[in-house]
């Protein structure tokens, strides 16, 4: 009974042993082993899956085994970006031939860009609030608004008593409803802004700008920059944790950001820009890879009416990157396709194209101060 007692509390020792080289950055190897008063504790630490990883200590002292297991995983907060694109009060603009291969919710009207013709929606669009409208649109099932202009809906039209059908025309029927289409807010609120804020202060500051150019490979994150972000010829981020950027973020020049695999695996990542983001042609954001896994780039700034120099001003195809902003105007350019996006408003050049993934339903990112790791269960196993 005593031995075992103690080759119990070797196991445990083995775990704490893990959980402090994993937390405070030491090195370790596995599996590897502790000798503690002529008994060993053999630990085992695998690789990162989904977030997590399984840390297993067996204890022995004179054959006397006691084995434990550990899941340590990162402290995660999911987001559910369920439409292709979601719209605060101000709206979508659209332009000609551009397209969003999902649904839409907005809280603003859905029109055509200055001189546009048409854009196409392949799924269902709703749009909240009464004195808003749908104008202009190619709709591949439903539509549901205060008021229909010049649109072709394939599926039902359903539009609110007090607001009219102008030229609209369904492939199923046209219904009316009394009650105001209610609004949504958007995915991130602001207290998680601010908890990726201060994740991002809790790896460190770097006073004023801070540009990585040429040929090179950086690790970069969790960080502060007070000034400004410039990623430029052909230089790499390697990102290990979340970045805030006080000034403007601009990415050009064949360059890219990628999430760390080690850092985050299937876990999405995020940077933070209280100023502008300008992602130029020919420039690289990526996941990590693996699926589920996704950059955010998030603009605080408040401009939301200028097209020639907007919150986020995307100039680039970027299928592994989500583009948000919380007050301001997002513009994607001519031919341009993004996975993603949701911001106060938006407007979308000719060609370009919203195309969303499933997957975003369940995207996870890392949460809390220092995007924190924690021991989600405990217990013996042999």
């Amino acid at each position: 009974i005593t031995k075992s007692t103690q080759s119990y509390y070797l196991a445990e020792a083995g775990i704490e042993d893990a959980l402090l080289r994993l937390s405070k950055k030491m090195k370790w190897s596995t599996p590897y082993t502790l000798n503690l008063r002529g008994g060993t504790s053999t630990i085992e630490i695998s690789n990162i899956i989904g977030g997590s990883r399984t840390i297993t200590s067996t204890g022995n002292i004179s054959n006397r085994i006691r084995k434990i297991q550990i899941v340590y995983q990162i402290s995660t907060q999911q987001i559910s970006f369920y439409y292709g694109a979601q719209i605060g009060e101000g709206g979508m603009e659209m332009g000609n031939n551009s397209r969003v291969r999902g649904n839409i919710y907005s809280n603003g009207s859905v029109i055509p860009a200055k001189g546009g013709d048409k854009g196409f929606i392949d799924e269902t669009i709703i749009v909240a609030i009464n004195g808003n409208r749908i104008e202009g649109l190619q709709v591949g099932e439903d539509a549901k608004a205060h008021t229909c202009k010049d649109s072709t809906i394939t599926g039902a039209l359903t539009y609110v008593s007090g607001g009219s059908v102008q030229n609209c025309t369904a492939g199923e029927f046209i219904d009316t409803q009394p009650n105001e289409i209610p609004t949504i807010p958007l995915p991130i609120s602001q207290s998680q802004i601010d908890s990726w804020k201060s994740e991002a202060e809790g790896g460190g500051i770097i006073s004023g700008d801070y540009t990585i150019s040429g040929k090179v490979t950086q690790n970069l994150g969790p960080k502060k920059i007070t000034g400004n972000l410039l990623i430029d010829n052909n230089a790499t981020i390697n990102m290990t944790g979340t970045i805030w950027v006080v000034g403007n973020f601009r990415i050009d020049n064949g360059s890219t950001i990628k999430l760390d695999l080690n850092s985050y695996n299937s876990i999405s990542g995020v940077i933070v820009v209280d100023g502008k983001i300008k992602v130029r042609p020919n420039t690289y954001l990526r996941g990590t890879g693996e699926e589920g896994s996704y950059l955010l780039l998030l603009s605080t700034n408040p401009e939301v009416l200028d097209t020639t120099n907007p919150a986020i001003d995307i100039d680039n195809n970027t299928d592994a990157a989500i583009f948000y902003t919380s007050q301001g105007l997002i513009v994607l350019r001519n031919n341009i396709k993004v996975r993603e996006i949701a911001g106060y408003k938006v407007f979308l050049d000719n060609n370009a194209e919203i195309l969303y993934e499933a997957g975003l339903e369940e995207t996870t990112f890392t949460s809390g101060p220092g995007g924190s790791w924690e021991v989600a269960s405990w217990k013996e196993i042999e």
